[in-house]
């Protein structure tokens, strides 16, 4: 079997594509965190493909996945910490509500 890049292009965006409507369509901020997580796992896996089938971008490749999830980390503590702290004030985990906090 023929390896392609095209192949985890495609990939790549479905991921992203999910993500983003994930994103976009939920009001749960945990479900939005979680498209987040998906969508920079479509990134990454780009990455890695470019990394593997450009020689030139090997090493650099990996690195730079490795930064990808240290911020994907880092998003999803802080992300996940703000929704909790929220939660404990509002007792809902929509985001609609949130914009009530102003008052």
């Amino acid at each position: 079997m023929s390896q392609s890049l095209d192949a985890y292009l495609v990939l790549s965006g479905i991921l992203f594509a999910i993500g983003t409507f994930g994103f976009l369509a939920r009001r749960n901020a945990i479900s939005m965190l979680m498209s987040i997580e998906l969508m920079l796992n479509g990134v990454n896996l780009a990455i890695v493909a470019f990394g593997a089938f450009l020689p030139a971008l090997n090493v650099d490749a990996s690195v730079i996945a490795l930064l990808v999830m240290a911020v994907a980390a880092a998003e999803a503590t802080v992300g996940l910490a703000i929704v909790m702290a929220i939660y404990r004030n509002r007792r809902t985990p929509l985001v609609d509500e949130y914009d009530a906090m102003r008052q």
